[in-house]
């Protein structure tokens, strides 16, 4: 696998055997059999290498990159699927794209910075991890970074509130709730009421030094 610029460059190999021992020994030798869809010719079965496949899925599933077919041509893919036991990729599906057409995906949300609320007693609440955006190939990003420094308590951060990168179209209800601040320590009122309280209830009647024992 190479890299360039924003695409990435793996090599795949058409798969010629189908039943479940040629799978099981592609499996034991480091291989990842897999299904290329959308393209001219219909769908088409390969084969990849699974060290150089994880290098790839590291990157995040949204982006594109360039499969090159042993014997064939060069083509750009995204990940549409990928199946896993036990921790281990058994397969994958690809998705053959046009550079020069949009496409709809769930992009993962990474949400940085500290929010405000969370540093007088609230809590951060994520809804969302994921969001639908349309774009071109070629301007997809990895994940979308949201900021939620600014978010105070009881504030919520809804779909609307997103700034995309240019070129990219949201696909989620404006209303969407995608994190909020919830608070759970009590209220100033509350601890002022606990506090008046604690200052009106009776101190305890002190026994007399003679009181008989």
């Amino acid at each position: 696998m190479s890299t360039n610029h924003h695409s990435f460059h793996l090599d795949v190999t058409p798969r010629t055997e189908f039943t479940r021992s040629s799978l099981h020994q592609l499996r034991q030798s480091g291989r990842v059999p897999a299904v290329i869809y959308g393209g001219d010719s219909g769908n088409l079965a390969v084969h990849v290498d699974v060290r150089e496949l994880v290098k790839v899925v590291r990157t995040g599933r949204s982006e594109f990159f360039d499969l090159k077919v042993e014997g064939g041509h060069s083509f750009p893919v995204l990940i549409k699927e990928i199946q896993q036991r036990e921790g281990k990729i058994i397969h994958v599906d690809f998705q053959q794209v046009s550079k020069n057409k949009t496409i709809r995906v769930k992009m993962p949300v990474h949400y940085t910075g500290t929010a405000k609320g969370t540093k007088v007693g609230g809590v951060l609440q994520i809804q969302a991890t994921e969001l639908e955006v349309e774009g071109l190939p070629d301007v997809l990003p990895a994940s979308i970074e949201i900021d939620i420094s600014a978010l105070d308590a009881g504030d919520k951060l809804l779909a609307a509130d997103v700034k995309l990168p240019k070129g990219l179209i949201m696909h989620e209800q404006a209303d969407e709730l995608l994190a909020s601040i919830v608070m759970t320590r009590m209220s100033d009122e509350d601890t002022e009421l606990e506090a008046a309280g604690t200052e009106a209830a009776p101190a305890a009647e002190a026994k007399p030094a003679n009181a008989a024992q």
